[in-house]
């Protein structure tokens, strides 16, 4: 196969999917040249006036971008596996031009996102040159892609990110164009989705795995996710176990776990656990109880929960903060009495969203910990300890999957009833 000597594009095309496949297949390209602009020739896809162009080491030459990317596709192995894979690639690289016209935009973006619900990546389990011409096209939008993130979208969008960051990073400072100024490199790479008010420096992340069970899919993806914005920003990271349910977790899950982020290079700052904070908790969630902000409830779940369905209000909710603080003794040494009770936030039951119905902030429950043994015979749940243990940290950003999404509202409402902020 002889190498690739050249490849020629013009001024007003970065030609972002032929570059990025290349430099993910390990491909060289020896020389690069943009050529002048040359107008009046159509449009195609990434490529505006002159046909891109590669020039072999033999003088034999290819043009057009999609047949340049799908020659580096077959020689980088990213061209599917099969005859069915190549078929379905080519299938998205056609629909890849819906991304460059401005009225398909918000069609086109609503049908990967559905895409991509049950998928890790476009075709098959492999990155392939579909997964990098859709990824070019919505570097291409810019901006426009920023206002139409979707959450499948976006958790394949920053995977690729994470796990190519620093080929990406590269490619996309070098030869993305800037669409104020064509010609013009961009001031930061047009692909990088941000953190909200995420300064250089001061920001911190944690990982913050269950000790439930190995390490999966989803905790690698999150993991990596936090790892490449913590780099990105020059930040930290932290590795924090929500041990929270001593019904489940064991020393051996968290033994595995350090194990398995460290076999994929996860860099972090220090491992701490939800049960350092457990006296802390403890003290605010009696300090709620005495603000009037969190009950003891004995209402039966089943009930509890078809009340919180239809947002009505628990016989419990008006006690007074001394039978609630009686109550939440009994809870506490885990009596007879205790046992039918939990602790619950007051927040609004008729908020629609169901979130924010009184959440229930303590249970009981008389296994021990896999850690500190039988000294607690009650434990937080996630939804109380996440915001509490995030700000005592100082995490300025908690990533949360899409499934958290109703539930941020929650998380914010807690930390302001406990008076407290995320950081930065």
């Amino acid at each position: 196969m002889s190498e690739i000597k050249q490849l020629s594009f013009p001024a007003d095309s970065s030609l972002l999917s032929v570059i990025a496949a290349a430099k993910i297949a390990d491909i060289p390209l020896l020389s690069v040249i943009v050529a002048a602009k040359i107008a009046d020739i159509p449009l195609s896809m990434d490529t505006f006036g002159a046909a891109p162009t590669f020039i072999f080491s033999n003088g034999l030459k290819s043009r057009e971008a999609y047949v340049l990317l799908r020659y580096v596709g077959r020689v980088g192995n990213l061209y599917g596996q099969n005859a069915y894979a190549c078929g379905q690639i080519d299938e998205w690289l056609e629909y890849a031009l819906a991304f460059l016209s401005g009225s398909e935009i918000e069609t086109a973006s609503n049908y990967v996102d559905m895409y991509l619900e049950k998928r890790t990546l476009l075709v098959g389990d492999c990155l392939s040159i579909a997964d990098i011409a859709i990824w070019s096209a919505l570097v291409r939008i810019g901006q426009t892609w920023e206002s139409l993130r979707k959450y499948n979208m976006a958790r394949w969008f920053n995977s690729i990110c994470a796990e190519y960051s620093d080929s990406l990073n590269e490619i996309t400072a070098t030869y993305v164009q800037s669409k104020r100024g064509l010609g013009k490199s961009s001031s930061r790479p047009c692909f990088e989705v941000d953190l909200p008010d995420a300064e250089i420096g001061k920001v911190r992340l944690r990982f913050a795995p269950e000790p439930s069970g190995y390490l999966h899919i989803g905790h690698s993806k999150a993991a990596l996710l936090n790892q490449y914005f913590a780099q990105r920003y020059q930040g930290q990271l932290i590795v924090c176990f929500d041990d929270t349910n001593p019904a489940k977790e064991s020393n051996e899950f968290v033994d595995n776990l350090l194990k398995d982020i460290e076999t994929l290079g996860i860099k972090y700052e220090a491992v701490t656990y939800t049960s350092d904070y457990f006296p802390d908790l403890m003290e605010m969630a009696e300090t709620l109880i005495r603000r009037g902000k969190a009950y003891v409830d004995d209402t039966p779940r089943v009930q509890m929960k078809g009340e919180r369905m239809v947002g009505i209000e628990s016989k419990c909710r008006n006690n007074s903060v001394e039978e609630n603080m009686k109550l939440w003794k009994e809870m506490i040494v885990g009596s007879e009495r205790g046992l039918q009770c939990c602790l619950r936030g007051k927040l609004d039951m008729q908020d629609p969203n169901k979130s924010l119905r009184d959440p229930v902030y303590y249970r009981c429950n008389p296994l021990p910990h896999h850690r500190i043994g039988s000294k607690y015979k009650i434990y937080p749940t996630y939804d109380f300890a996440c915001p509490f243990v995030d700000a005592r940290q100082g995490i300025s950003h908690a990533l949360r999957s899409s499934e958290y999404h109703d539930r941020n509202a929650q998380y914010y409402g807690i930390q302001e009833d406990m008076r407290m902020n995320l950081a930065g």
